[in-house]
C-alpha cells in the first residue's frame, strides 16, 4: 500500500513559478510510474505530465518547454516544476503513482494562478 503526500501548491503571480512535490511512502518506488494531473473547476481532470520508472517524460502540448517533471528514487519523491504558470492553469494537482494492478492518487494540491 503506498500513500501519497503532496506540497507546493499556493497563490503565484502570472509569469511565476512553482515547484510542487509528491512523497511516497512505501518501499516499491522505484517500479512505480508517476504522473501528475490536474483539474480546474468545472473541467475534468487531465494528464499533464509523466515520468515513467525508468526515467523517461512526456508531456501535454499546453506545458511543454515551460513544466518539468523529475523524481528522486532515494527521497521516494516525484517533482513537478512549473514555470511561466497561466491563470488558466489554476487547479487542483493531483500526482498519481501506478503500475498495473496498483494504482495510488494524491489527496491534491491546490495551485493558483492570479495578479
Amino acid at each position: 500500500q503506498e500513500q501519497l503526500v503532496e506540497s507546493g501548491g499556493g497563490l503565484v503571480q502570472p509569469g511565476g513559478s512553482l515547484r510542487l512535490s509528491c512523497a511516497a511512502s512505501g518501499s516499491a518506488f522505484t517500479i512505480y510510474h508517476m504522473d501528475w494531473y490536474r483539474q480546474a473547476p468545472g473541467k475534468q481532470r487531465e494528464l499533464v505530465a509523466l515520468i515513467t520508472s525508468g526515467g523517461n517524460t512526456k508531456y501535454v502540448d499546453s506545458v511543454k518547454g515551460r513544466f518539468t517533471i523529475s523524481r528522486d528514487n532515494a527521497k521516494k519523491t516525484v517533482y513537478l516544476q512549473m514555470n511561466s504558470l497561466k491563470p488558466e492553469e489554476t487547479a487542483v494537482y493531483y500526482c498519481y503513482l501506478w503500475r498495473i494492478g496498483h494504482y495510488y492518487w494524491g489527496q491534491g494540491t491546490q495551485v493558483t494562478v492570479s495578479s
